[in-house]
């Protein structure tokens, strides 16, 4: 990387670590140091909230995951709007009347503290893991470009989060949001224009637009309800609605953000902000993985993306096997390209047969290509067994490093790691304050000044902060490390909302029910997800939102019936 790009890089956030620091230098009580001073405008709740959901792992992932699979991830969001809306009408009212500091807190109340606590639980089992996952996703870059050793890259970026989380908590968070969320935005709309200028120059973006459908890139919307299918219109509405309502509604790194608001209008204002800025956002960035894919039509891709594994086989008894593949994978772009350059002048002559002929033969070759991916797979594990071959997440960064022009390479960096600052501060912000309001001032110490609950809530985010630390360093990549974020909350947050909407709408329902029906309803799910990992079963993640849900909410119904019959 140039010295220019670290420049940038370094001072970008470095600059906002400081305004953060400086602007939260006279926190000096629990109140300000948990929820601010709740005098956030609805702007900066709607950049907070969007900040915070927008981890490292959407500006890595996402882009990667439109290069192999296209745009349908996009239904994955299509149900936010909607979640938006009914918390604003439902849930908002009921956390400004009783000013609560977390979510978990209305639930002592309405049902007794074992249901409080055991949320409250839930909540830090997968909000601890999924911050870890945040502090991995960046390493992974760094350490790869840099060299060093993915635990230390792990260590240094964690360190510089939990500093400035634990001198200024949740306005630290809140105000640095706002810097990051500017960055972020105006780093992939340029990530964009740069995509569309480097194409060649016989390659218009209209061409790029309609080579990228033809190859099934474009697939935004599928009508087709099927349980096993990740994506599609009705995973996206159904189970991703459950989903958005418990993650915004329940999960305290985001309920932290909007009750910092100046009165409840601002934190409405907030949230419908995220609502109608958050799906154009995630397609602006599936878009850019799509350029990219068109961009390697023409320019040739590695035939793997993580150069790491590559070198892995340099000097060993695999490395004439891979120049072989390596020979034959030139071979098959360069043959890739001329069909595209064809397909595009059948485009223009509206050939629609010629447009399906060239399509078939790029089929062909793209499982050409496919195969001596895989084959390249193979070698990387014959060479070191523990290697991670999926190489998706590798697909941005590289255009990144090697295409972008210096100065642009470390603004993008900076794009990922102020993401990765953001959402990773959200988490250990809610962590702790989780522990101490909802367990440690309310069950393990109390009735001690707020000095003591101060401190402890600093202790506590340095605690949570090695926690995610440690996971982090013992994270294995999943499929797609988007999707490993969102499995791992789909996994609790249907119980989670389950919950909280028998707490809201049923009201006859008390916790000797709800407490035993959210075990079940937890068990439940988990296994489920242990019996479609096996291949037993067949249900995407997102459907566990609403099992589990159902699952709370039915049982509770159950249980209450029969405890009012034995009376």
């Amino acid at each position: 990387m140039n010295f220019l790009d670290w420049i940038i890089m370094l001072g970008t956030l470095l600059g906002i670590v400081a305004y953060g620091v400086w602007k939260t230098r006279k926190v000096d009580n629990t109140q300000s140091y948990l929820l601010g001073d709740r005098d956030l405008p609805w702007w900066t709740i709607g950049l907070s909230v969007m900040a915070t959901q927008a981890s490292a792992i959407t500006f890595l992932s996402t882009p990667g995951q439109a290069y192999e699979d296209g745009m349908r991830f996009a239904q994955f969001y299509f149900g936010l709007p909607i979640a938006m809306v009914i918390l604003c009408i439902f849930v908002l009212p009921i956390y400004y009347r009783l000013k609560v500091y977390t979510a978990y807190e209305y639930l002592e109340g309405r049902f007794d503290l074992r249901t409080r606590t055991l949320t409250a639980v839930l909540f830090l089992v997968q909000r601890g893991l999924a911050a870890g996952l945040t502090i991995y996703a960046p390493a992974i870059i760094l350490s790869t470009i840099l060299g060093w050793p993915l635990r230390l890259t792990i260590l240094c970026i964690g360190a510089l989060v939990i500093f400035y989380t634990m001198f200024g908590g949740t306005k630290a968070v809140s105000v640095t949001q706002k810097q990051q969320m500017i960055v972020i935005l105006s780093g992939m709309f340029i990530a964009a224009l740069i995509l569309v200028f480097q194409l060649p120059e016989s390659v218009s973006f209209g061409d790029a637009v309609g080579v990228a459908g033809k190859m099934g890139k474009l697939n935004v919307v599928d009508f087709e309800f099927d349980l096993s299918n990740r994506y599609n219109f009705w995973s996206g509405m159904l189970g991703g609605v459950f989903l958005f309502l418990s993650y915004f509604g329940t999960d305290q790194s985001q309920v932290q953000r909007y009750l910092s608001g100046k009165s409840l209008t601002e934190s409405r204002l907030g949230l419908l902000f995220n609502g109608i800025l958050k799906v154009p956002m995630q397609f602006l960035v599936l878009f850019v993985g799509v350029l990219v894919f068109v961009f390697f039509q023409f320019q040739q891709p590695p035939l793997h993306f993580n150069s790491a594994n590559l070198e892995k086989l340099e000097n060993t008894t695999y490395e004439n096997e891979l120049e072989g593949l390596q020979s034959q994978y030139n071979t098959v772009f360069y043959s890739q390209r001329e069909e595209i350059q064809s397909m595009m002048q059948a485009m223009e002559a509206e050939d629609e047969s010629a447009v399906t002929a060239a399509q078939q033969r790029l089929s062909a070759l793209r499982q050409t290509e496919n195969e001596l991916r895989e084959a390249t797979k193979g070698l990387i594990l014959q060479a070191d067994p523990a290697a991670k071959v999926k190489d998706t997440d590798y697909v941005f960064i590289t255009f990144v490093t090697e295409y972008l022009p210096v100065g642009l390479v470390g603004l993008l960096l900076a794009v990922i790691f102020s993401a990765a600052m953001s959402s990773t501060a959200s988490e250990l912000n809610a962590l702790a304050t989780t522990t101490v309001v909802d367990l440690y001032r309310r069950s393990w110490v109390t009735g001690k000044d707020d000095r003591h609950y101060l401190n402890a809530s600093k202790i506590f985010t340095v605690v949570w902060g090695g926690i995610a630390l440690v996971f982090a360093s013992t994270a294995n990549l999943f499929e797609n490390l988007i999707q490993a974020v969102n499995i791992v909350g789909s996994l609790f947050y249907g119980t989670i909302l389950g919950i909280f909407l028998v707490a809201f709408f049923m009201k006859k329902v008390g916790g000797r029910a709800v407490f035993p029906a959210a075990l079940i309803g937890e068990v439940i799910v988990l296994l489920i997800f242990t019996l479609n990992s096996y291949g037993i079963i067949e249900i995407a993640y997102l459907w566990l939102n609403l099992i589990g849900c159902g699952l709370v909410m039915s049982i509770a119904w159950i249980l209450h019936k029969g405890q009012s019959s034995a009376e």
